[in-house]
């Protein structure tokens, strides 16, 4: 089991360049890591334990009934879930069903399709990461050149140096839809982590979308007074009817009462996914919103790089970002965190002198427009 933990933790680790944001990494690592070691312990305790046990008095072969159950599902009866246990009823929603309404019966039929869920979870979890790393390309790791390590002789740091002030000089105010196209995978993300919840409300039968605060709720409330959200979601006891034929000829019915283990961990991993998930929301909501005001506001670049990069002048600093674009900003941004911070500096510098010093890349229409209020879209 351990073994499987380490391949899974090699499969999703994280690269030692830096391609992309702490929250972004939240979502195909972390979250990733997550859901596979869940769907990895339901899986155990689904195919290697007992995870149904249906107790019944007659002539019925045990596997055959739990099997019957664990395939066709078992229920609950609503109207009984608020009866007192152990006077009216044995466990809450279960009792005689002789006369239940369809209306009145909840039934279980999520539970052996946990383990493919949280996998195929894992995998949408995964899907803008392996879509930002076909579009990155491997630029941050071609652009670095060993030069996050800052070790090496003089000559070949200058070389390595000159090659990326050429490379960013060449290229400058062409990285727009390359920074976009990781502002999409984001989305993606935040997409991805909403069409999520809703998938799993649809799972449970649209009682998970309030989950959490139900379980909040009901702990702050009387116990005699509310439902346990956990025990109606997630029950250990239930009910299945099975029918077969008698000596005669007849059908008979027979109830029989099931025991789900599974359910102790099914609502420990959904009460912290749900948490997670609206944690999750809630980061990348504010990391969208935090990308829009960098594509709108020149400023904000200048002060987040002064902010990271306290060794570049404010002057060079001022200057690149006046005379380039947002994908160009994005790019240096992701080059500060791997390049070695005093060849980031010197580089950053050469470049704001050669903007400074050559006006190849002027653009008239951005230069009449006063700094701050100018806003470079491509």
């Amino acid at each position: 089991m351990l073994d499987i933990f380490r391949g899974l933790k090699s499969l999703v680790k994280i690269s030692h360049v830096n391609t992309d944001s702490p929250v972004f990494r939240l979502h195909y690592s972390i979250t990733v890591i997550i859901l596979m070691s869940f769907s990895l312990i339901v899986t155990t305790r689904q195919y290697v334990g007992n995870p149904i046990d249906c107790v019944h008095t007659k002539d019925i072969p045990a596997d055959v009934l739990n099997t019957y159950c664990w395939i066709h599902s078992t229920f609950a009866l609503k109207s009984l879930f608020l009866k007192e246990v152990g006077k009216d009823v044995p466990y809450p929603g279960v009792g005689n069903s002789a006369e239940a309404t369809a209306a009145d019966k909840k039934i279980y039929k999520y539970y052996q399709w946990v383990c493919f869920c949280l996998f195929f979870q894992a995998i949408l979890f995964y899907t803008p990461r392996w879509l930002w790393k076909s579009w990155e390309g491997g630029k941050i790791h071609a652009l670095m050149m060993d030069l996050d390590i800052g070790i090496c002789s003089e000559i070949e740091k200058k070389q390595k140096k000159k090659l990326l002030l050429d490379y960013l000089w060449d290229n400058l105010r062409y990285h727009n839809w390359w920074a976009y196209r990781y502002y999409v995978c984001e989305f993606l993300s935040l997409c991805n982590v909403i069409g999520q919840m809703f998938l799993m409300n649809r799972f449970f039968d649209g009682e998970f979308m309030t989950f959490g605060l139900d379980v909040i709720t009901h702990m702050e409330a009387d116990q005699e007074d509310r439902m346990d959200p956990m025990i109606y979601i997630f029950p250990r006891m239930t009910k299945c009817t099975f029918y077969k034929y008698g000596v005669s000829g007849e059908v008979e019915r027979h109830d029989a009462i099931c025991i789900l283990p599974l359910n102790v961990v099914n609502e420990k991993i959904y009460i912290f996914l749900w948490f997670w998930f609206i944690i999750l929301t809630i980061l990348t909501t504010l990391t969208i919103f935090y990308r829009i005001i960098i594509i709108f506001s020149p400023r904000m670049r200048v002060y987040l790089l002064r902010l990271r990069f306290r060794l570049v002048r404010r002057d060079a600093i001022e200057i690149i970002v006046r005379r380039s674009k947002m994908g160009d900003w994005f790019l240096l941004y992701r080059l500060g965190e791997n390049l070695d911070s005093i060849i980031f500096r010197d580089v950053m510098q050469d470049l704001a002198n050669r903007l400074h010093n050559n006006q190849h890349h002027r653009v008239p229409d951005v230069d009449k427009i006063e700094y701050g209020f100018g806003v470079n879209l491509f």
